[in-house]
């Protein structure tokens, strides 16, 4: 038995996937579109994190492990399904070193951005703060606890991993450098080893989504550098999106969760309805009942004195 738990929000599938510090689209989910296993989506309220503290991660049989990259290589033994299977050992080689400058690197100032504009951080991947933190406090209030709190976090992991320290100028070169390593190792290609998505396919694709598919009407140097001068990124985005998520657009507006469990029919649900309404009108009556006899029997007392 497999029991994935992952960050990513209820309403959304683009927002954040950095470590132990926002929501969002784990590369071990994309692993498995990619390779054809099953998956659900389980509300889980964004209450659970692994020993680690980190999101995501999965129960194999009873045993955790956390962190896409450890994921995804124990789900391949498990189930026979590696992307990387038929790389060579430079291709394999390649792909490491590309991976962790996405990871080590370009994540990080991806990371930096957020904290330093939470307002485009919100309002540019339509978080759902209730959701996120769990609260039913006024999102006004919020708001204000996720600057102050969860942004400020995120801002001190950027300057103690050594991004943080730079001008904002620098640190968007950093980005756009990370970028253009990123399509010149594309070139022409469908994915960056052929006509097949390997694990570079799913990290580039985990970490590029949330800046192409950030709201329009936010400005991002980084995703005007994207579209503008690496459209080959662009178009591998947008094949792994159908390949990885063909029912895209509906998950990002209505998704389904709990979808493993089964539903009962939209008839039986509107007499459901209609049972609860009728048990509830049933239930009012007969407490007006009982106060209309409550306000009767001193009436009556007061009668049978006077008869008396």
């Amino acid at each position: 038995m497999i029991r994935a738990v992952t960050g990513v929000l209820p309403g959304r599938v683009s927002t954040d996937p950095s470590p132990g510090t926002f929501p969002g689209i784990p590369g071990c989910l994309i692993s498995q579109k990619t390779s054809g296993t099953k998956t659900h989506n389980v509300d889980h309220k964004v209450k659970h994190r692994s020993k680690k503290g980190q999101l995501p991660f999965v129960e194999l049989n009873g045993e955790e492990i956390a962190d896409s990259s450890f994921i995804i290589k124990e789900l391949g033994k498990k189930f026979g399904k590696d992307l990387d299977a038929t790389l060579t050992n430079e291709q394999k080689n390649n792909s490491h070193a590309l991976i962790s400058m996405i990871e080590n690197h370009f994540l990080w100032v991806m990371l930096w951005w957020k904290t330093k504009n939470p307002d485009d951080f919100v309002k540019g991947y339509k978080l759902n703060l209730q959701t996120i933190l769990n609260s039913k406090m006024p999102i006004a209030l919020l708001n204000i606890f996720f600057k102050f709190s969860y942004c400020r976090k995120g801002a001190k992991k950027a300057k103690a991993q050594g991004i943080g320290v730079h001008t904002p100028e620098e640190i968007i070169d950093f980005g756009k450098n990370d970028l253009k390593v990123l399509t010149d190792v594309l070139g022409e290609k469908p994915y960056f080893f052929g006509n097949d998505p390997t694990t570079l396919d799913v990290v580039v694709f985990a970490n590029l989504a949330q800046l192409y598919f950030l709201d329009s009407e936010i400005k991002n140097p980084l995703r005007e550098y994207l579209n503008e001068s690496c459209a080959n990124l662009v178009g591998h985005v947008n094949r792994m999106k159908e390949r990885c998520f063909p029912d895209w657009d509906d998950i990002c507006t209505n998704l389904d969760l709990n979808s493993h469990l089964p539903k009962p029919p939209p008839e039986e649900k509107d007499k459901a309805k209609e049972g609860e309404k009728k048990a509830e009108k049933e239930a009012e009556n007969g407490k007006e009942k009982s106060e209309k006899e409550s306000e009767k029997e001193p009436e009556d007392k007061e009668k049978e004195k006077d008869a008396k």
